[in-house]
């Protein structure tokens, strides 16, 4: 297996090649607007939609971004993660009123399902026009905007059936709902969900369990950067110990380290070499 060069909108099921190309999408997230559609046309999507809300104080994200990228055979959806700085109280904040989930299955971390409530319209109806001739929906983003791809993919789940997204690939997301909607979850997208966690990236981390949990189906990257499709609580443990400092929100921690997408990147760059 080599690192694709192209981006093959021809895919119908996960493959690691594909999962790479997701997570470049997400990488993709955080640019400015000319840059994303100027990279989403040279892969070969035509049809590019910007999505943005911005927030006032006191809510602790400036704003919520997203594009949706459109080709012939498949439509992307990614959305913007943030600095984990910004949010470290507001993810650890267990007291937080929780969020309805949707279709009242279970209930969602309120700062995730405000910050896609204020975007979730747009990208709706994006998915809706640009899906023109059946094209595959996938759904992606990394740290906050992980949890935002998984909600919304959910939301498309359980609201809008016949847009159920035909995957979703999340790096470095948090936790972000409870176990009832996790259950609907891992049941609708049964091997349609890859959530990919590096080594102690501290973001997957929160919200604190057990008010908040994680949906399936993980993807670890171990701290010698090889891939795994799971990963046992004792190795876990001794593996992520090997890189843990007293404060994983340090700039120069392992937990930091391990969060940015360019690592990710890299991860998957290694693995597929």
């Amino acid at each position: 297996m080599a690192v694709p060069t192209t981006f093959d909108q021809r895919v119908k099921s996960y493959s690691l090649p594909h999962a790479y190309w997701l997570a470049r999408a997400a990488d993709l997230a955080y640019k400015d607007e000319e840059t994303i559609e100027r990279q989403a046309r040279d892969w070969g999507f035509t049809e590019v939609r910007h999505h943005e809300t911005r927030f006032a104080p006191p809510f602790p994200l400036q704003d919520t971004q997203a594009f949706t990228m459109a080709g012939e055979h498949m439509v992307v959806t990614a959305f913007r993660g943030t600095e984990p700085q910004q949010i470290r109280d507001w993810l650890s904040d267990a007291t937080t009123p929780p969020w309805p989930g949707p279709a009242r299955t279970g209930y969602v971390h309120y700062g995730f399902g405000e910050a896609l409530e204020s975007v979730f319209p747009d990208v709706r109806k994006a998915v809706t026009e640009l899906r023109t001739q059946d094209q595959s929906v996938w759904l992606t983003g990394h740290s906050l905007g992980g949890a935002l791809a998984m909600l919304a993919g959910a939301r498309l789940l359980l609201e809008e059936p016949r847009l159920a997204a035909d995957g979703v690939v999340t790096f470095g997301q948090p936790r972000t709902c409870d176990r009832l909607l996790a259950a609907a979850y891992n049941k609708g997208f049964q091997k349609r969900m890859f959530r990919f966690v590096n080594n102690n990236d501290i973001v997957p981390q929160l919200p604190p369990e057990p008010a908040y949990t994680h949906v399936d189906a993980l993807r670890y990257i171990d701290s010698g950067g090889k891939l795994h499709d799971s990963v046992g609580l004792v190795g876990g443990l001794a593996d992520r110990a090997k890189g843990l400092t007293a404060d994983a929100f340090a700039p120069a921690s392992d937990g930091m380290r391990d969060h940015f997408m360019r690592n990710y990147l890299a991860a998957l760059e290694k693995n597929l070499a």
